[in-house]
């Protein structure tokens, strides 16, 4: 499928120019005429998808690593669930990260989502991941001193605490990207306003009640310091090798159609081929298929 009417240059942070997040939209011109039009696209890049997949997983040399960044009510479930619904389920890992458990906090902040990241031939999906430690983390900093079991030489200073911790955090992209594993990673970026009519839809609609908490209204208290948060997050870790894609959200349709084509673009910049069967194995085929004639 041709990319070029997604013209994804223009959500694309690799770290070139400096990410103002005042300047990103959360809403532009639908890509789509329609729903018939939007599901005919979106089934054809998860078609693409799913085959070069598949070709992944039998040349067995690189990995897919997709991270999903959001406020609450964006649309982080239900683009993950309809991106990757096509996908063949043996080569797709999901995972969805919370808060960490005692075992997880026993350990580095890099640990729980390292044990997790997805094997060779593979996408793997991390709705939340590490980045919480630079984002909720850098909002509630009381996460940090507290409740994260840290010496307190090493939070005196929490600005190098988080220095450090985007170092870190680059540093281990780089090092998934020198071992076959690509980094791709979205801020799916939605309107307050926006999370706001979602918000009431959670409480009005009784399908949906389950899904809103009051803690959610806590944190949209602290709305400009999350956007600053995902600012500072973005220009510290954005790479040519991991960038991020800052998705405008307020329209669902369009978000998934967009983060279907970033994956699918990804996947096409890899050198993608079905394993060469050496003679000796291409010998051994014909043998075989003689015998079954």
């Amino acid at each position: 499928m041709k990319l070029k009417e997604f013209d994804l240059e223009r959500f694309r942070w690799d770290g070139e120019y400096e990410f103002e997040i005042k300047d990103a939209p959360t809403r532009v011109d639908p890509i789509y005429d329609g729903k018939k039009d939007y599901r005919k696209k979106l089934d054809k890049l998860r078609s693409e998808i799913d085959d070069l997949q598949e070709i992944m997983y039998a040349q067995d040399k690189y990995a897919l690593l997709t991270i999903f960044q959001a406020m609450d009510a964006a649309g982080k479930d239900g683009t993950i669930r309809r991106v990757f619904s096509g996908v063949n389920p043996h080569g797709l890992q999901i995972f969805a990260f919370k808060k960490p458990s005692d075992r997880e906090l026993d350990h580095n902040f890099l640990w729980r989502t390292n044990t997790r990241m997805p094997e060779r031939g593979r996408i793997g999906v991390f709705n939340r991941s590490y980045y919480e430690e630079v984002l909720i983390c850098r909002v509630r900093p009381e996460i940090v001193t507290k409740y994260q079991r840290i010496p307190a030489e090493h939070t005196r200073s929490l600005k190098k605490t988080f220095q450090g911790r985007y170092e870190d955090i680059s540093n281990f992209e780089q090092y998934a990207h020198h071992n076959g594993t690509r980094v791709l990673k979205f801020f799916l970026h939605v309107s307050a306003d926006e999370q706001r009519n979602r918000f009431l839809d959670r409480i009005d609609n009784p399908e949906k009640n389950w899904k809103f908490s009051s803690a959610d209204l806590k944190e949209r208290k602290l709305w400009d310091d999350y956007m600053k948060a995902y600012e500072d997050c973005i220009n510290e870790t954005a790479a040519p090798e991991a960038p991020w894609y800052v998705i405008p959200a307020d329209d669902k349709l369009n978000m998934r159609l967009f983060v279907a084509a970033a994956v699918l673009k990804s996947l096409q910049g890899m050198k993608l081929e079905f394993p060469k069967m050496p003679p000796e194995e291409k010998a051994r085929l014909a043998a075989a298929r003689k015998a079954l004639t």
